[in-house]
């Protein structure tokens, strides 16, 4: 039995307000209503292929993304913000087209884009409890739940919740508490253990290193300056105090500064 998609041949995307592309029309208006339809478009396309790289560690197929997503190419720029795709066979990981990709979603249940949610969920909660130490293991049931209630606020808002919104907050979930830029895990004291060990000839070696010691010497240096400089000024204040002053210097003499607590 052909696939569904296979009558889906093209369609025309327009620009909305918020930047994102939502499907206007397609070549199957029976099966594809395009009410909120949205695409997500070559730039979005990049951005997801980089978020799901550090996921391959964790069981994520790219198949499965693949079968998730119809590729189209640009055909034609309509005007007004309108652009109507041509559908291909290019490889959404592998072609240097710029391709709008759009969600199969004609089984929003069981079909291929929810089996992709499905399984990017349950990488990153992985990825997460093997980067982090929780208290207790986050679960997928525990991340769906708090995705869910962003989603019920913005339906009930009266907004149609775009693809690529759906799937970056996934990958980008982090639990309260916790930033995403925290997701590279602190040094333990194992990774001490992965240094050379030095014997002592070397250890001996390097403290008697001249190029090891510029800075510690030039402090010493800086330091010697500035006693030097001290010094010098001290010797020219007594020097001062010793010279007899005569009754006009006294007369011209300013009245003494009080002076603060030292």
């Amino acid at each position: 039995m052909a696939k569904a998609t296979s009558t889906l041949d093209w369609c025309v995307v327009r620009l909305g307000e918020d930047h994102n592309w939502w499907v206007a029309e397609t070549s199957d208006p029976v099966r594809w209503d395009v009410d909120g339809l949205s695409i997500i478009d070559p730039r979005q396309r990049d951005h997801l292929i980089e978020l799901v790289d550090p996921l391959r560690d964790y069981g994520f197929d790219q198949d499965v993304m693949e079968r998730a997503f119809i590729p189209f190419r640009i055909e034609k720029d309509l005007g007004n913000g309108k652009v109507r795709l041509k559908r291909t066979k290019e490889s959404l990981f592998e072609s240097e087209e710029k391709l709008f990709v759009l969600p199969d979603i004609l089984d929003e249940e069981n079909g291929p884009y929810a089996d992709l949610l499905d399984l990017i969920t349950r990488c990153r909660v992985k990825m997460l409890n093997d980067l982090f130490e929780f208290e207790s293991k986050l679960t997928v049931d525990e991340v769906e739940d708090e995705l869910r209630e962003d989603q019920n606020s913005h339906f009930i808002e009266g907004k149609a919740v775009h693809s690529f919104d759906e799937i970056t907050a996934i990958l980008d979930f982090m639990p309260a508490g916790y930033e995403s830029d925290d997701e590279k895990p602190a040094k333990s004291a194992e990774d001490d253990d992965d240094l050379p060990e030095l014997d002592e000839a070397e250890e001996e070696k390097l403290k008697n290193d001249e190029s090891l010691k510029w800075d510690e010497d030039e402090e010493e240096k800086d330091g010697d300056d500035k006693d030097s400089k001290s010094k010098d000024k001290d010797d020219d204040e007594e020097e001062d105090d010793d010279k007899p002053k005569s009754d006009s210097d006294e007369d011209e003499k300013p009245r003494a500064r009080s002076r603060g607590k030292r």
